[in-house]
């Protein structure tokens, strides 16, 4: 049993990550269609170095509401808070890994770890109100 709540939180941390991409690319093609329109690849390239912190912190703190909370409704009321920090924990973790491996082929800069961290906070603060809101609401099947 708790290999397979483990399972349903990883999936659950991975859709909320390729969904907060999906957030980044969608930006992206906007701002290049849209916005800012008829620059070369290198530029877009270049922006999205700049914008992709951003982006996760802005698309990245309703999704892990909304999916912890879908999650902890599947789930006893006593569970629910748990299961949405686990699946912060589990997104934290594969973040961090990433950023440590960025860092240790081409460096990280001091913007970029401050807002990893506040993008990191404020999916911790949604995911625990996705989860309690979760716990304080009938369960579904």
């Amino acid at each position: 049993m708790a290999f397979r709540r483990f399972a349903w939180i990883c999936g659950v941390t991975l859709l909320v990550m390729a969904l907060n991409v999906g957030g980044t690319i969608l930006y992206m093609v906007v701002y290049s269609y849209l916005i800012n329109p008829g620059h070369d690849g290198q530029f877009y390239q270049a922006h999205v170095q700049v914008a992709a912190p951003y982006c996760s912190i802005i698309f990245g703190a309703p999704l892990m509401f909304v999916f912890c909370r879908w999650l902890g409704r599947r789930w006893e009321p006593g569970f629910a808070v748990k299961a949405a920090l686990l699946v912060w924990l589990v997104y934290a973790t594969v973040d961090v890994l990433v950023l440590a491996g960025a860092a240790a082929t081409s460096g990280v800069s001091t913007q970029l770890a401050v807002l990893t961290s506040i993008s990191q906070l404020t999916k911790l603060v949604a995911a625990y109100y996705g989860g309690l809101s979760a716990s304080r609401q009938p369960q579904s099947a």
